[in-house]
């Protein structure tokens, strides 16, 4: 995305909202929706816009585990470390995915294809362990399956991604 598209984005999201500080949180969760991240000038025009200090959203935006200040990759994979898919695995799966994408979780690959993020819970403990990838939830997973679930969204992009149980 182009600077002018990321800004003109970024003015269609806060246009949608009145002046009032209560959309805040609105409209940085549609900035994080629509860019993976919320971009320093997105948080700059709200800013502007509600017409307080960038600190206030700052401090919302780095509070909330839903919002980051730093690009995301273009799928996010996120490991499920809660009582159920901890002691069925869980780690094992974070570790297979450092092999096989050289990160660690709460990082970026350098190409800005994945990010990786290790989460308390994804409420689907009768699954565990549990893998969701762009919102795709994995479960009951294998180590071995890791492999073939990052490549097919490597390959084909998440929307042609089925999930696999």
């Amino acid at each position: 995305m182009t600077e002018v598209d990321q800004a003109s984005k970024i003015a269609e999201i806060i246009g949608a909202y009145p002046a009032d500080q209560r959309y805040a949180l609105a409209a940085m969760q549609d900035m994080q929706h629509a860019f993976n991240y919320i971009p320093e000038e997105g948080l700059a025009a709200l800013a502007e816009h509600l017409g307080c200090p960038e600190a206030n959203l700052y401090s919302m935006a780095t509070f909330y585990k839903a919002l980051s200040l730093t690009p995301k990759g273009d799928h996010i994979v996120k490991i499920c470390n809660g009582t159920a898919c901890h002691l069925r695995g869980a780690m094992n799966l974070a570790t297979e995915l450092k092999r096989d994408l050289g990160i660690d979780p709460g990082e970026t690959t350098e190409d800005g294809k994945f990010s990786v993020e290790l989460v308390n819970c994804l409420g689907s403990c009768a699954l565990a362990p549990v893998m969701v990838v762009d919102g795709t939830y994995h479960n009951k997973l294998r180590v071995e399956q890791v492999p073939g679930i990052i490549e097919s969204y490597a390959a084909q992009g998440a929307q042609e991604v089925t999930a696999h149980d």
